[in-house]
């Protein structure tokens, strides 16, 4: 990958299509200079001073544009070299006539993301800050805009580096051990030292629980909902997607294949599927219906149990309990408007679920409907706030904790100091890769090559 920082490249910035406005942008060395050269307005921009506004054209050999000339003189500047954005008309004529004006004064066409790629050579970024300028691009709803900005404000690079900084004094202080053991009593490594690590080890194990609703967010959580036929899935499918589309009626066995909608809980994304009653059945259409729910079930991160809680619990129910074991389960125990007969404490015991939440619900009322919807990110392991949302940071992070177990784990077991440091250098190595202060051509290109034209 070329990281030459000294040529000037240029891009259209801004989406394709007609639009109000349209901006390119140029940044490096003589940047200013070279926009000048076709840029006719009050005065020269190679006398503006940073962070000012000017209006005129764009000319080569006659009239091309209507332009303002926004001019950032470096290092105050996206990428901290000298930079001049020119807004012109929308659409794509008036900005690929300003931008072929650019190049055939010599600048170069910017490669996907140089700009940030730029900002993060010269500094103004780090690696996690750069891909959050990607992620906020491709921001699909609120919550992952906000996750996004928090990350390019600074919240893990300052949580990272300061993680960074305590291993860093670990290793020191148990390296100094080392060498000087006859002086401090062995090279063992001391129960204070043993908690310090124990500490970082879970810091670090908590941030990473942040990966799995960044991954939520990116690709959705799939969740089967069964039942015994007539519970009422279909009508609190329908409540949880706000529109009728599963078939509602009084007969059991209504529902003979999976019905699927996405919906949105606490900025992620959430796969229901509405399946077929389980039970016994010689139709062998609502069989094969069955037949997809247990396949339903299988794929799913959670499953949402739906019990008709006006009626004492059947074998069918606890049959299905039994078929849960090991599950994400979040129970709905509906109908409550018709007067609840079942109650939580008599389905936790028949459930041995990996995590379990009960929430009594009515389709008809809509009671329970948004308690069911918090409960359902809740068991599926999320919990909003900082996020990782990329797999990159999510493995570097998983990394560095399982070497800090490892150093942890060898500390406790009197291994000499030699080999705990080992395992902490290992941790400040993911650590630095994280944060880009030691990184590859490979792996930015990788990173980069994913951001647009101009950004």
């Amino acid at each position: 990958m070329d990281l030459s920082l000294d040529d000037i490249v240029a891009a259209i910035a801004t989406a394709p299509g007609e639009a109000a406005l349209a901006v390119v942008r140029a940044s490096g060395p003589g940047a200013i200079a070279l926009a000048d050269r076709v840029f006719r307005g009050a005065a020269p921009l190679t006398d503006a001073a940073g962070h000012t506004l000017h209006h005129g054209w764009v000319e080569r050999g006659g009239r091309i544009e209507e332009v303002v000339a926004a001019v950032f003189r470096a290092p105050r500047s996206y990428t901290r070299q000298d930079v001049v954005e020119l807004s012109c008309h929308g659409g794509a004529m008036p900005a690929r006539a300003v931008l072929d004006a650019l190049l055939a004064e010599g600048a170069r066409l910017a490669r996907p993301g140089e700009f940030t790629l730029r900002a993060f050579l010269n500094g103004r970024l780090d690696l996690v800050q750069a891909e959050a300028v990607a992620e906020l691009i491709g921001a699909r709803n609120a919550a992952m805009q906000r996750a996004a900005l928090g990350r390019l404000a600074g919240w893990l690079s300052r949580r990272m580096g300061g993680s960074l900084e305590a291993l860093a004094d670990l290793a020191a202080e148990i390296e100094a051990r080392v060498d000087f053991a006859e002086d401090v009593g062995g090279i063992e490594v001391p129960a204070a030292l043993v908690a310090r690590i124990e500490a970082a080890a879970a810091d670090l194990s908590g941030t990473l629980r942040g990966a799995e609703w960044g991954r939520a967010m990116r690709e959705g959580v799939a969740v089967a909902i069964v039942g015994r036929p007539n519970a009422g899935k279909s009508s609190l499918f329908n409540r949880l997607v706000g529109e009728e589309r599963a078939i509602v009626t009084a007969v059991p066995g209504t529902t003979r294949d999976r019905v699927s909608a996405s919906v949105e809980i606490e900025g992620a994304l959430f796969s229901l599927s509405d399946t077929a009653g389980l039970r016994a059945a010689e139709d062998p259409v609502e069989a094969l219906g069955i037949e997809r729910t247990r396949v339903a079930l299988e794929q799913s991160r959670v499953a949402l149990w739906v019990v008709d809680g006006s009626r004492p619990l059947a074998d069918e129910d606890r049959a299905l309990a039994a078929a849960l074991a090991g599950k994400r389960v979040v129970a709905a125990i509906h109908k409550c408007d018709l007067g609840a007969v079942v109650t939580r404490d008599q389905l936790a015991p028949l459930v041995s679920a990996e995590r379990f939440a009960a929430v009594a619900t009515s389709a008809a009322t809509g009671e329970g409907v948004d308690a069911l919807a918090r409960a359902l990110a809740g068991v599926a392991g999320f919990a909003p706030g900082e996020v990782l949302a990329t797999e990159r940071q999510a493995h570097a992070l998983g990394s560095a904790s399982a070497a800090l177990g490892r150093a942890a784990a060898a500390a406790r077991g009197g291994m000499p100091g030699e080999i705990v440091a080992v395992e902490l250098h290992d941790a400040i190595g993911t650590l630095e890769e994280l944060l880009g202060r030691r990184v590859s051509d490979d792996l930015l290109e990788r990173i980069f090559s994913r951001f647009c034209i101009g950004k």
